[in-house]
């Protein structure tokens, strides 16, 4: 495990004890708002979280997709397919936003 993946293990270890110590810190009474608007924080995070991983595994892809057609033209459809498939992720993101939210 080199640093650079180290670091973003350690910052995504803060954000998310960061999140957990301020919704533990809120003191809110148990009504229909509250419950709401936890289920609002979820969906944004769903999706969020399903948009940073789409774009985190988009430019290997389309990197090694360009390179496949650039040896072999013939080959654009299969290198169109492979750079579209991680695109899925966000849908269900959008699938857990709409079911929370």
């Amino acid at each position: 495990m080199n640093n650079r993946n180290k670091m973003r293990g350690m910052s995504m270890l803060l954000t998310l004890s960061s999140i957990v110590m301020i919704a533990s810190s809120v003191q809110a009474e148990d009504n229909a708002s509250t419950e709401a608007a936890y289920a609002n924080i979820g969906a944004g995070i769903a999706l969020g979280l399903a948009g940073i991983g789409t774009g985190l595994s988009q430019g290997p892809i389309g990197a090694a997709a360009v390179g496949m057609i650039a040896e072999d033209s013939s080959k654009f459809v299969n290198g169109l397919i492979f750079t579209a498939l991680p695109e899925t992720i966000v849908l269900f993101g959008f699938l857990a936003l709409f079911l929370l939210g």
